[in-house]
């Protein structure tokens, strides 16, 4: 006697891992061949894929009418819901990774640029002297873009918050030490001449060089400019102090990076009138119902001794 398995099928069926990876790299790189070379498929596959998943869900998930890969309204809902289940997979994939071996299968830490990072990959060196079997990743983040990297689950730890933002309650926040901030400019420089502190009148004249804020999706946040006055944004903190060396503007720079071209004199620090700028700067992560895995106890046991927040921050 043999007994048959009824292997029904349910609205669920056709939304598996690989037609969600599938319709999120079409979505990305906005055609069904980029999707395919970045998959090593043909694109005749994935076309194949989509179709059989609006065939299974009769839905229209693609704009034909375009000749790009265009979501409908339906489509972005589905990449929108499909985006948050592939991160929950990931996360469960992690928890059973964690119970087996007590270590994560993925820890990533997200930094933000005033981060030092010879100190940071000093201890990215002790970690793989553990030989643990998780899979690290860094990821330089810029003001608010650091907390998004946490609160959306990209980053498992973040390395150099601003204190007192904690956007959630599920996230808990401890201080790494006090940053030191001095206002620069090259020695060719119009604000290079001259004595006293700096009125607001003066650098309103003058083009500032700012780091873009890499959040997407929580508010921006601008640090040490004025209302109305010239920028160049930057995506990172090395390319600011490069602009301003050039002359191409001034700014604000953590003291310690900025002092070893103020002791070579390639860089001049002047006072600002009626401003000490400084940040009280932290690091945060997700807070767990379940023991933490090994990865996270170690950076945050390495985060607990004083002479390792010091040389994060280079004071």
């Amino acid at each position: 006697m043999s007994t048959r398995v009824n292997l029904r099928t349910t609205p669920r069926s056709p939304l598996t891992p690989e037609a969600l990876e599938t319709l999120e790299r079409v979505a990305r790189t906005g055609s069904f061949a980029g999707a395919a070379r970045e998959m090593g498929k043909v694109p005749s596959a994935l076309t194949y894929s989509m179709r059989a998943l609006e065939d299974a869900l009769d839905v229209l998930l693609f704009d034909r009418s375009s000749r790009q890969a265009r979501l409908t309204p339906a489509g972005e809902e589905l990449l929108r819901e499909g985006r948050r289940l592939l991160r929950d997979l990931d996360a469960l994939a992690n928890r059973v990774k964690r119970v087996a071996t007590g270590w994560e299968s993925a820890f990533t830490v997200a930094v933000d640029g005033i981060i030092a990072m010879p100190a940071l990959l000093s201890l990215t060196e002790a970690f793989y002297a553990l030989r643990p079997p998780t899979r690290l990743t860094l990821r330089e983040e810029i003001l608010s873009g650091t907390w998004e990297a946490l609160l959306s689950g990209a980053a498992d730890l973040a390395i150099g918050v601003f204190e007192g933002r904690a956007p959630s309650p599920d996230i808990e926040v401890r201080a790494l030490g006090e940053l030191p901030f001095v206002f620069v400019m090259a020695p060719q420089h119009a604000l290079a001449s001259g004595d006293g502190p700096l009125s607001s009148e003066a650098l309103l004249a003058q083009r500032a060089v700012a780091v873009a804020d890499s959040a997407r999706d929580l508010e921006p946040l601008t640090v040490g400019l004025l209302p109305g006055q010239d920028v160049l944004t930057v995506p990172s903190m090395r390319l600011k102090i490069d602009a301003i060396l050039r002359g191409l503007g001034c700014g604000w720079l953590p003291e310690p990076m900025a002092r070893p071209w103020l002791n070579s004199g390639a860089l001049l620090a002047r006072p600002v009138s009626g401003r000490h700028h400084s940040a009280h700067v932290g690091f945060a992560w997700r807070r767990e119902t379940a023991q933490s895995g090994r990865a996270q106890s170690w950076w945050l046991e390495q985060l607990a001794q004083d002479g390792v927040r010091r040389r994060l921050l280079a004071v």
